[in-house]
Parts: structure tokens; C-alpha cells; sequence
């Protein structure tokens, strides 16, 4: 008689419930439906409509340039001493000239009280109103810290287009923006000049500097990515950079292009408006006919930023045809530096905007600036840490943008001096300006750690050389 083999059978479903940790998780996911701040709060705007709010040129028109016309927005929510803390900033350290939309400054403290505490503490304030309080008295700059801390003005081939990387330019088509944020890496350039900086000039008219990008791209075929910013491409007026964009399509060669705008998040506005919105259908569909992927990157550091106007601003570009819209925020202390500032706006932006997160650069070693910066291993640690709550696909990459090395991630350094604060990495291309440099790709090139955050060992370092 055969003996009968066992048979393996698969388990039945559980039907008792599972328990529920009771440590929890490092961060818990609550859905955030966005909302637009209520603007009336502010005494300066107490009756404005949602029709002028909701304009783009109202927007551009009562942009807060200067104290007495945030005075005007504030009244008397916050005291006179932030305004004197303001005045002291913007007389002797601000890189920036002061230049926020209402639409920005609507996003600061939205959800409570305004108070002078509270303003002071607004992590959207901290970045684009600095007063002179953030900034630290100790070590402002770090002493390698530089105007042009990438040199792309040094890499420019002709005016305003950068040859950093094998097959990507920077086209930097204006010095202006709808908007300055307080830690641009573009300070040296883009916008007024103030007490602590002049800043450089664009020469050329923009038909000719248009011209001279044009040309180059034609006699580099090597080039097939080309990312159009400036200062930012909401400031070039629409019909100029259409055609800026419809000659870069005619080029066989050119295979991506990137518009480069914080404003689809600091002015929505102006991506909405009729004109703007079918020119860029009239782009998108051109592109999408010869095969040329057509981005949208913006610039948002905080979930405060995307409210229902910037969703729609965003769904907007993607229902007209543009492939992606997706964001490169910059890493700050006070703002965003914590895996649950970064996690909560990750999920605003893919969640909720349908904006896909892509980098976030730790912030460039300009003058003024070591209040903002973080370390590499702090950067390192945030990378850690947010993994495996978003989609891999919506996961970002924290960045390191190491001088006349370019973005690596903040896990490729090849030796670093936790104690100085000195990391030490390697490229594998040469930039425009390398290219008779037989030794370029086997040097390594420094990157330097905020000293307030070193041992003490390492900041008594520093001390001693800080002249050198």
C-alpha cells in the first residue's frame, strides 16, 4: 500500500487583529489637506479681495520691498524692536534686497496669532526676511566662503551660460526674480545690490546674450540638457521666453530642458494668468512632438509654502503637457533642517501639489550664511531618516554641491575630518574650465562644515588658522 505524503497547505488568513506597536514610529503620517491663509489677518490687506489676491500683477505691485511697507502689511503685530533688528540686517549683512510676494508672506505664520515671537520663529521668515539676530557673531562667514561659492560665473562660456557638467548648461537669462530668498547662491548676481554687496552686472542686451546661447549650443552638440533660470524665468517677459524655448526645440541636440522658478510656489499667480498658461501648452506640445522632456523645478523649503494656489499652479503646467514639476529645496537650520520638516513637506508636495521631491542642497557656503548651514553628517543623518516613509520614486536625495566638483550625494564624500569639519571629494568630469587639466579628475576637492557645530578641538582649530 502507498503511503500518503503529507500536503502542504497555506495557512488561512489571520482574523484576530494585529496589535499596534505601542512605541510608534519615529514620524506619524497625518494627511494635511492644503489650505489657503486667510490674508485679511494682516491690517495692511484687511480688504483685499480674493479677485486682486488671486492676480498676478496685485501680487507683483505689493511686493514688500523695504520696512515701511512691511509696516504697512504688519501694523502693530509685531514691535519695533524686530524692526530695528530688521534695519540693522538689511544696513550690514543682508546679501539680499529685501523682495517678498504677498502670496510668501501670507505663509508666515498662517494658522496662529501673529505675534513678534511668533514672526521670529516662522521658519519661512527665517529665510526670507533675516534680521541680524539669526545670524551668528561668531563665525558669519566661514573663511572660505565666496560670493560665487561654484564659480559658475568663473565656468561661463558666454554671458550667463554655465558649462558646468559634460552634457547640462545653465542658461541664466536674468539678474531678477519675483522674489529674494536670504540664502540664494546666486547673490553675487541676482538682484539689487545692498550695503554688503555690489553686486555684478549683465552687459549684454537679452537678444544678443540669447543669441550667444543659441550659438554655443549649436557648437556643442555634446550638450543635450539645458536648464533655463536666472534669477527666475517668471521675470522674463512671456512672449521672450517662448521663443527663447521654441529655439532651443529647433536644436537636434538638446534632448531636456528645466524652467527654473521658485515663483510657481512665491507667485502661483503668475503660471496661472490665460497668456501664460497657453504659451506654455504651445512649449510643452512642441517639445513633446520632437521628444525633448520639458520640466518645471521650483524651489519650495518649508510645507507652510504649498497652499491651494500652488497645487493649482502645479497641476496646471502638468495638464498642458509638461512632463514634471519637480522640487530642489535647500537644506537650513531653523527652517527645515529636522526629517520631520523635510517628511511633512515631502508629503505636501507629492501628496497634495502632485510637485515630485527630487534634491535637497545643502545650503552653499556664501558670506553670511553659517546660521543657515548644516554639517555633512547632520545631512547624512536626514538622508537616513527619511527613508522608507515615501515613494521611492518621491523619495529625495540630499545633496552636497561641492565647489568645481558639482552635486553629490551627501553619502559619496571620500574622506572627511569629523573634527575639522573638512570633507574630501572626487569628480569624474571636467568643467569647462578644466579642460587642459590632465589632473583634474584625480585631485580631491574640500568642503568645509559650519565651525559653530565642530568639537571644541576643531573650533580651537579653527581659531588659530582663521587667518591663514
Amino acid at each position: 500500500m502507498t503511503q500518503t505524503q503529507p500536503v502542504e497547505t497555506i495557512p488561512a488568513p489571520r482574523t484576530e487583529p494585529v496589535a499596534v506597536p505601542t512605541a510608534g514610529q519615529p514620524y506619524e503620517y497625518r494627511r494635511s489637506p492644503l489650505v489657503e491663509p486667510d490674508w485679511t489677518r494682516f491690517p495692511g490687506w484687511r480688504h483685499i479681495t480674493r479677485e486682486q489676491w488671486e492676480n498676478a500683477q496685485w501680487q507683483r505691485v505689493n511686493c514688500v520691498k523695504n520696512i515701511k511697507q512691511l509696516r504697512t502689511v504688519l501694523g502693530d503685530l509685531v514691535d519695533e524692536t524686530f524692526y530695528a533688528d530688521l534695519e540693522a540686517d538689511q544696513q550690514n549683512l543682508a546679501t539680499m534686497s529685501m523682495l517678498v510676494p504677498p502670496q510668501m508672506l501670507n505663509t508666515m505664520v498662517p494658522h496662529q496669532p501673529m505675534t513678534t515671537e511668533a514672526f521670529l520663529a516662522d521658519p519661512i521668515r527665517r529665510y526670507m526676511i533675516p534680521v541680524a539676530s539669526d545670524r551668528r557673531t561668531d563665525w558669519p562667514s566661514h573663511p572660505y566662503a565666496s560670493r560665487d561659492s561654484l564659480h559658475e560665473h568663473d565656468m561661463w562660456v558666454a554671458e550667463g551660460l554655465t558649462h558646468r557638467y559634460p552634457t547640462k548648461v545653465l542658461a541664466e537669462l536674468l539678474s531678477t526674480c519675483p522674489q529674494y530668498c536670504g540664502h540664494c547662491t546666486r547673490m553675487d548676481l541676482v538682484g539689487n545690490s545692498t550695503p554688503a554687496v555690489d553686486k555684478l552686472k549683465l552687459t549684454l542686451k537679452p537678444v544678443d546674450r540669447y543669441d550667444a546661447h543659441i550659438a554655443y549650443l549649436k557648437n556643442h552638440p555634446g550638450v543635450r540638457d539645458v536648464v533655463v533660470s536666472g534669477g527666475d524665468v517668471a521675470n522674463v517677459p512671456w512672449k521672450n521666453l517662448e521663443s527663447y524655448l521654441m529655439r532651443l526645440l529647433e536644436l537636434e541636440t538638446v534632448r531636456d530642458i528645466r524652467l527654473a522658478t521658485k515663483a510657481l510656489m512665491g507667485l502661483p499667480q503668475h503660471w496661472l494668468q490665460h497668456d501664460v498658461v497657453e504659451g506654455l501648452e504651445r512649449v510643452a506640445r512642441t517639445a513633446a512632438r520632437r521628444g525633448v522632456n520639458l520640466a518645471i523645478h521650483t524651489h519650495v523649503n518649508h510645507a507652510q509654502s504649498i497652499t491651494p494656489l500652488v497645487a493649482k499652479a502645479a497641476q496646471t503646467a502638468l495638464d498642458v503637457g509638461v512632463r514634471d514639476v519637480r522640487n530642489q529645496g535647500v537644506l537650513m537650520r531653523g527652517v527645515n533642517a529636522t526629517s520631520a520638516d523635510l517628511l511633512d513637506l515631502c508629503f505636501a508636495l507629492q501628496g497634495e501639489a502632485g510637485i515630485l521631491p527630487y534634491y535637497f542642497y545643502m545650503c552653499d557656503m556664501i558670506p553670511n550664511a553659517e546660521h543657515w548651514r548644516v554639517p555633512v553628517w547632520h545631512a547624512q543623518q536626514l538622508q537616513h531618516d527619511i527613508m522608507g516613509y515615501l515613494p521611492g520614486y518621491a523619495t529625495p536625495r540630499i545633496v552636497c554641491d561641492v565647489p568645481f566638483v558639482g552635486k553629490r550625494w551627501v553619502h559619496m564624500l571620500t574622506e572627511y575630518d569629523r573634527e575639522r569639519g573638512i570633507s574630501y571629494w572626487t569628480k569624474n568630469y571636467r568643467t569647462s574650465i578644466e579642460s587642459a587639466d590632465l589632473e583634474a579628475l584625480n585631485k580631491r576637492y574640500a568642503y568645509y562644515d559650519p565651525i559653530d557645530t565642530l568639537p571644541e578641538a576643531g573650533q580651537t582649530w579653527w581659531h588659530a588658522h582663521r587667518n591663514d
